[in-house]
C-alpha cells in the first residue's frame, strides 16, 4: 500500500472507530458521568476508544509496542479531557440540544477528536525508519 493510501485508510478507519465508540457503543452511564472528573463512565468510554484504535495502528509495521502504548495513552488522555471539558461547558451553561451553543460545543468537540486522529497517523508515520 502506498503512503497516501495508508494515510487515507488509517484516517477512514479511525473515523469509523470514532462513530462506533462515541455513538453506537457509548452507554447511558458513560454519557451521564463523563462530566464527573475521574468517574468510571468517562474512563471506560476513553478506554473503548483506545481499544478500537490499537488495531488501526497495526497498519504501520514500524510502530513498536512502546510507541503504540504511548500513542494510545495520549489518545486516552486527550479524548477523556475533551469530553470532560465539553460536558462541563454544556452543563455549566445549561445548554441542551435546543440551544445553538450546544451544537457549537459538540461540533468543536468532534473536530478536536478528528484532529487527534490526524496526530495519531502523523505519529505512526514518524515511526518509519
Amino acid at each position: 500500500m502506498n503512503e497516501a493510501n495508508l494515510i487515507l485508510t488509517a484516517l477512514a478507519l479511525l473515523l469509523v472507530k470514532h462513530a462506533l465508540a462515541d455513538f453506537l457503543l457509548q452507554t447511558a452511564y458513560q454519557r451521564a458521568t463523563k462530566g464527573i472528573y475521574g468517574a468510571l463512565g468517562g474512563l471506560t468510554h476513553s478506554a473503548t476508544h483506545i481499544l478500537l484504535t490499537a488495531p488501526v495502528l497495526l497498519l504501520f509495521p514500524a510502530v513498536t509496542p512502546s510507541r503504540m502504548a504511548a500513542i494510545l495513552a495520549a489518545e486516552f488522555v486527550i479524548h477523556y479531557h475533551l469530553d470532560w471539558l465539553k460536558d462541563q461547558a454544556v452543563k455549566r451553561q445549561g445548554w441542551s440540544s435546543h440551544d445553538t451553543p450546544f451544537w457549537w460545543a459538540l461540533g468543536l468537540d468532534q473536530l478536536m477528536h478528528g484532529l487527534t486522529y490526524v496526530g495519531i497517523v502523523a505519529l505512526a508515520l514518524a515511526a518509519r525508519p
